[in-house]
């Protein structure tokens, strides 16, 4: 099949198809997706989807060659170019300027528990404890396989899965464990006392309650005894 080139926009994923399809000399997208599963795709999570458009257009731009069946299932075959196996080694030589991207969903609701209910940072941490434990004993089991079962490059990855995944599930546990996530929060304090009001005399409330009383006045001599008062 003769290459063809075309300028396009290569990312993570277009290299990562390049450097599986180059191992294993050949790959449907079906095998690129069985054999990420089982490596790269414990640490960089992507659309398994994109498995299946990425190989086409990697063709198309003369990077990888493709066979297709005449019959059954048609399937597609891929196979790498000399122009992508140059593409792929000059990614892998030029420098990573980049950080550790990180998108772990418990740290994010961690972030935010202490506006939650009692009790979430607790079963959260539990949670994620567990996911971890589990997560590790997985690299365990593919750490125990033979020598030859993986090449070297990805048994030093594998090194650094097993020392994170440890790690996480060591922090989670701690936090677990907190006795200021186990104990019993304290009941809210009682509203205030509302203060004694002062009882009435039975005279006051003879005289009504619509005009307060003028309290006591002096009345002259003179208009007393005129028979006089305070009108």
């Amino acid at each position: 099949m003769m290459e063809t080139m075309a300028e396009i926009a290569l990312t993570p994923v277009s290299y990562l198809v390049l450097g599986e399809v180059a191992r294993r000399g050949s790959a449907t997208p079906y095998d690129l997706k069985v054999a990420v599963a089982e490596s790269v795709g414990n640490y960089w999570s992507f659309p398994h989807a994109q498995l299946y458009k990425e190989p086409p257009r990697l063709a198309e731009a003369g990077l990888l060659a493709e066979e297709r069946e005449t019959g059954g299932r048609r399937r597609r075959t891929f196979r790498i170019t000399e122009a992508g196996r140059r593409s792929l080694q000059d990614w892998l030589s030029s420098p990573d300027p980049g950080r550790t991207e990180l998108r772990d969903l418990g740290l994010l609701k961690l972030a935010f528990a202490d506006l939650g209910r009692p009790g979430d940072v607790a079963r959260l941490a539990r949670a994620q404890a567990a996911a971890h434990r589990a997560h590790l004993e997985v690299y365990r089991t593919l750490a125990a396989l033979p020598p030859d079962a993986m090449v070297w490059t990805l048994r030093r990855t594998l090194d650094l899965g097993l020392a994170y995944e440890r790690l996480v599930a060591e922090f989670w546990e701690r936090l677990a464990a907190d006795p200021v996530l186990t104990r019993t929060p304290p009941s809210p304090p009682s509203p205030p006392a509302e203060p004694a009001r002062p009882q009435r005399d039975a005279s006051d409330e003879s005289a009504g309650d619509a005009v307060a009383s003028p309290g006591t006045q002096v009345v002259p001599d003179d208009v007393a005894a005129e028979g006089g008062g305070v009108g």
